[in-house]
């Protein structure tokens, strides 16, 4: 097994918090009253700062809660639209970024930030890790503590992660709104965390932003009565109370809590896909640095709890990429999860065969120009099973079962367990010709945005 860890280059000095607590002391991860004094410290800091504004500047607050990779490049549509919004209304909308630190260190969190010219979050909590009780009663303490300083009109999380259920559990007791974006998704197996944590934040949520007619079809199936456009995908630029009367709602309907919307905006990854595909070539030399041909690599990435909490698994999925993947190089940037169990695995033992290149976790555009130049993705990733996707690569999804369901029905994506190579069913790539459009057209942060103000600017009150 090779071990390489790509160098970077010049890097701007990583924040405190990223070192460990807000104020730089102690592990990364690190918890306690001191790293809690911080938040309070930055909450009576932002009293101060907000007394200066002009009253009225803002028509109305979102709050965007994130916390784990995925959603720093989800957050990121959503808050250029934000700024589209606002240079072309006089209704501005204040908008404030929660950091939970669940991700923490600098090439699973800040490289994300500085490539795609985040903002600068307004909070950093600092959670970092622990165990599933631990780190999502961290998160509902400290983002409560915010919300009630903020009191903002909604709040936006994304995705499944203990961030996602951490804080809309806070807003939902504070009687604050969430909207989640990627609502309606399921696997049907419950002993996965993120499946506990996205059917929770859903029966909770105020507005469900799904990425397909699917997840919406799955709603309906729980008991949420009230889609727009019967499901289908809304329709582009501004969403306005005629879109609702068209749906089917009364025009006086009030949307809480206790009466959802469910809206097919669709998936905001293709939002950020659209604009980075044609730029990461430009900013990538990932090809080079690990001297890989397009076309000739396969890309492999294993991180859910289901395939890194034990020895076994880990070997089982070993066992298959070595088989799967055998007679060329398979990039594998490595979680740090997945590392400590590669490192402490049983008396040294080997999983991965030679042609399987272990790296340091990748930034966002390594990460695209790697996998749009592959033949082939072995992932249990949701994120990569759909980049491979709209990328028209081969995908192995290194799981039981997968939430995006579109994707193996379209041909380009199959489950390990039905692919046997040479010898068992195989990606059936003649189904796989038709257009990439199960999740929307790319303009799903601009509907997000125009039915928050739509639904919960300070008018409707």
């Amino acid at each position: 097994m090779r071990v390489f860890c790509p160098i970077m280059g010049s890097v701007n000095p990583v924040r405190k918090f990223f070192s460990g607590r807000p104020g730089g002391k102690g592990k990364p991860g690190e918890s306690g009253p001191n790293q809690f004094k911080d938040v309070q410290r930055h909450i009576n800091k932002s009293s101060q700062i907000k007394s200066k504004r002009p009253r009225g500047l803002y028509f109305m607050k979102i709050v965007q809660v994130v916390g784990a990779r995925p959603q720093f490049i989800k957050c990121l549509p959503v808050s250029n639209a934000v700024r589209g919004h606002n240079a072309g209304s006089k209704e501005l909308l204040e908008n404030v970024l929660i950091h939970t630190g669940q991700h923490y260190d600098y090439a699973m969190s800040q490289v994300f930030f500085n490539e795609l010219g985040i903002e600068e979050p307004r909070y950093h909590l600092g959670v970092g890790s622990g165990s599933h009780g631990a780190q999502t009663g961290q998160i509902l303490i400290k983002v409560e503590e915010v919300l009630a300083h903020e009191r903002p009109d909604a709040v936006v999380v994304y995705g499944d992660t203990n961030s996602t259920i951490g804080a809309a559990l806070a807003a939902a007791k504070l009687h604050i709104p969430v909207a989640h974006v990627e609502a309606g998704l399921r696997s049907r197996n419950k002993a996965m965390p993120e499946e506990v944590n996205r059917v929770l934040t859903d029966h909770i949520s105020t507005l469900l932003f799904c990425p397909s007619k699917a997840a919406v079809e799955n709603l309906r199936s729980e008991g949420f009565r009230d889609a727009m456009m019967e499901g289908e995908l809304t329709g582009r630029g501004k969403l306005t109370a005629v879109n609702f009367r068209e749906a089917g709602a009364k025009k006086d309907h009030k949307t809480d809590m206790s009466h959802p919307l469910v809206c097919n905006v669709g998936d905001v990854m293709y939002d950020v896909l659209k604009f980075a595909a044609g730029i990461a070539g430009g900013k990538s030399d990932i090809l080079k640095t690990l001297g890989l041909t397009p076309g000739e690599y396969s890309v492999l990435t294993v991180h859910r709890a289901e395939n890194t909490d034990g020895e076994g698994k880990l070997a089982e999925i070993a066992d298959f990429v070595n088989r799967a993947a055998a007679g060329s190089s398979v990039v594998f940037p490595v979680h740090p999860r997945t590392r400590k169990l590669l490192e402490g695995f049983s008396r040294g033992q080997r999983l991965f065969a030679d042609n399987v290149i272990l790296v340091s976790p990748l930034g966002y555009f390594d990460m695209l120009w790697l996998l749009k130049n592959s033949r082939l993705v072995l992932t249990d990733s949701g994120g990569l099973q759909k980049e491979a996707y709209w990328f028209k690569v081969p995908c192995i999804t290194l799981r039981e079962e997968t939430e995006w369901v579109e994707t193996v029905q379209s041909g380009w994506n199959v489950l390990y367990k039905d692919y046997a190579g040479g010898g068992g069913p195989a990606l059936d790539l003649s189904r796989a010709g038709a257009a990439i459009t199960s999740y929307g057209d790319g303009e799903a942060a601009g509907r997000i945005v125009s039915a928050l103000v739509e639904i919960f600017g300070k008018e409707n009150f």
